[in-house]
């Protein structure tokens, strides 16, 4: 029986300036209720997707109290870690309006459990913000949701669109990493 060469197990190699076969990306769309996120490894043509998924910190709609839920992220997210055992953590940097001012501060809440996890497991956190995450995916900063999921179903070869948007975000932050670390130095 012949193993597809996404799955055959290989040395690791270098296939460009930041990336290695078989390494593993976590991208991570950060919320203190929903959190998506995504893993991807570097396969030898194209990232393959290894996991993506929702973190949810409240049960139905009954709101838990903030320990309550940044304990539940972290639990969670370490769980992702352990079992997935990526080799970097990618996350969308924090864009505050200033007619919002709770909304930045409870994504600060999540981002830094995230930044916690990771830096006990002694990984590096990348950031990025929106629109080079858009720009890098779509080709357009100003990109919309429903082309970011096309984008990103299109491009990691997906029978449907990915859904919700927490999952896709979370795929398109993983994925721009992966195009960054491609991009030639020099």
């Amino acid at each position: 029986m012949s193993i597809p060469p996404e799955h055959a197990e290989v040395a690791p190699q270098s296939i460009s300036s930041g990336l290695t076969l078989g390494q593993r990306i976590l991208g991570i769309d950060p919320g203190l209720q929903v959190t998506g996120y995504a893993v991807l490894e570097v396969g030898p043509l194209k990232p393959i997707v290894r996991e993506a998924g929702l973190i949810r910190s409240v049960e139905g709609r009954a709101p838990i109290d903030m320990a309550n839920r940044v304990r539940n992220l972290y639990d969670s997210i370490l769980g992702v870690l352990d079992q997935f055992q990526p080799g970097v953590v990618v996350v969308e940097q924090l864009y505050a309006h200033y007619q919002h001012p709770r909304t930045a501060i409870l994504m600060a809440h999540a981002r830094g459990v995230i930044f916690l996890a990771a830096a006990q497991r002694q990984l590096p956190v990348i950031s990025y913000n929106a629109t080079r995450i858009k720009k890098t995916i779509t080709g357009n900063g100003r990109a919309p949701k429903d082309q970011i999921q096309r984008t990103v179903q299109q491009e990691l070869g997906l029978r449907d669109l990915p859904e919700p948007p927490d999952v896709a975000d979370a795929l398109a932050t993983a994925l721009c990493h992966y195009y960054v670390q491609k991009l030639p130095t020099g």
